[in-house]
């Protein structure tokens, strides 16, 4: 049943239900037309009781009607214990037994089928006591009643197959007609490729299958978003890693091309080396920013206090500043984190590099609470960011100036950021009165309770 296409196993269940529906709708008309049959067989009888009962009182011969009599219709008079007085046509066998006359007398009246063999067939009886005495029986042939539900059964044979049959030809054009959409999208998701994004058709109707098209149309805008930013990264990364390739096989074949002094071949060689670990920084880089997107940054989180974090990095930076003419200072702090010290040393170092390359001539780390979690700031006084480069800051490859010098890779933004989301945490950057703000936030260490 798995294997057959849905526009028919909708058909075969509908087909199913309906047959069901139609099965117990022939059986409730069936039954509704035979008990409707009885009752006026049953009104019948009254009427011809009635006129039986005053035929009795007058004496007449005939209890029923000559048009009737020995017909359809048989009429008796029974004494009350059961004896034939008259009968219509004569010559009939009692209708009643004993008991039930005996019941009928007592002030009853008595509704029956029964079979008789003379004459012979199913009659409907009606019994009832007579005013002067005695027992009035009058009996009507069920024959036309069979006749007409022998005929309807006959005739819901023929007409609920074709019922059934029409419903099923309809209910296969129906899930044939909705399920076309859904084939339409078919053919039109067949030519999406990544390099000729296309967008599914949107069905005019608002239904479930609209609104199917509009999710997948959504997520095929994500997934060409997601295409274009990888293939950025792809041509960005190449470019930043051609740019130090070259740099050092130009190096290498100026230091090779003639005789050279042993000192310029050391500055030859510390050249190379300069660029060798620019490719072996953007490498780690690049890996660390597969790594986090791939699964989640692994973490050895721990218990650390900011100002110990902030005292590390100003150390690390400490002989840069000098040489640069800036100055580094730590703001106290008694604020504690849970985080890996490791990361975030590498965090708070990448926002400290980034303020020395562009900021001014005074720098201060400080740490803040917000809530749950705490900020370590990197501030400085220079000119702060370009507004249109706030939006993009932490975009893999994004520099202040998209210059593409030997200077930074543009990667010490996107690794605080994944850094800062990897702890729960994130990052940010805004421009201060008198120069640029950059942090990054990640979980406070719970508080000691209190005893």
């Amino acid at each position: 049943m798995s294997g057959l296409p849905i526009r028919l196993r909708v058909t075969l269940a509908f087909a199913a239900a309906m047959a069901v529906v139609l099965a117990a709708m022939g059986v409730f008309v069936y039954l509704r037309v035979g008990g409707a049959l009885e009752a006026t067989v049953d009104q019948t009888l009254r009427s011809q009781a009635a006129e039986a009962a005053g035929n009795a009182r007058h004496g007449e011969h005939a209890l029923t009607d000559r048009d009737v009599a020995g017909g359809t219709t048989l009429a008796q008079l029974l004494s009350p214990s059961g004896r034939v007085r008259r009968s219509s046509p004569i010559g009939l066998a009692p209708l009643l037994r004993p008991a039930d006359v005996a019941r009928v007398e007592a002030g009853g009246r008595l509704f029956r089928s029964i079979s008789l063999h003379a004459p012979q067939g199913d009659w409907r009886l009606l019994a009832e006591r007579l005013a002067g005495g005695g027992v009035l029986v009058v009996a009507r042939s069920l024959e036309p009643r069979e006749e007409s539900l022998s005929r309807l059964f006959r005739e819901l044979l023929v007409a609920a197959p074709l019922a059934l049959l029409l419903a099923c030809l309809a209910g296969y054009g129906l899930a044939s007609a909705a399920l076309r959409p859904v084939e339409a999208m078919r053919r039109r998701a067949a030519a999406v490729t990544a390099a000729s994004p296309v967008r599914l058709p949107v069905p005019r109707s608002r239904d479930e299958i609209s609104r199917l098209a509009e999710t997948l149309n959504e997520m095929l805008d994500r997934l060409h978003a997601a295409f274009e930013h990888e293939r950025r990264f792809v041509a960005d990364a190449s470019h930043e890693l051609r740019t130090p390739l070259a740099l050092l096989r130009t190096e290498l074949e100026l230091a090779l091309r003639k005789p050279r002094s042993a000192e310029e071949l050391e500055a030859a060689l510390r050249s190379a080396a300069e660029e060798t670990e620019r490719l072996t920084r953007l490498a780690a880089d690049l890996l660390l920013i597969a790594r986090g997107e791939t699964a989640s940054l692994p973490l050895r989180c721990e218990h650390v206090a900011a100002s110990e974090i902030l005292g590390e990095v100003a150390e690390r930076f400490a002989l840069r500043a000098q040489s640069s003419g800036a100055s580094i200072t730590v703001a106290p702090s008694d604020l504690a984190v849970d985080a890996d010290p490791e990361r975030l040393v590498q965090a708070v170092g990448n926002l400290l590099d980034n303020a020395l390359a562009h900021g001014g001539s005074s720098i201060v780390l400080s740490a803040e609470a917000n809530g749950d979690t705490v900020e370590l700031h990197v501030a400085d006084d220079g000119p702060g960011f370009p507004e249109e480069f706030l939006e993009r800051a932490f975009d893999r490859f994004s520099r202040a100036d998209d210059a593409r010098s030997r200077g930074g890779a543009g990667l010490g933004l996107s690794i605080v950021a994944l850094i800062g989301q990897a702890h729960g945490g994130g990052a940010a950057v805004a421009n201060r009165d008198g120069g640029a703000d950059a942090w990054i936030a990640v979980p406070a260490a719970p508080q000691p309770a209190l005893i």
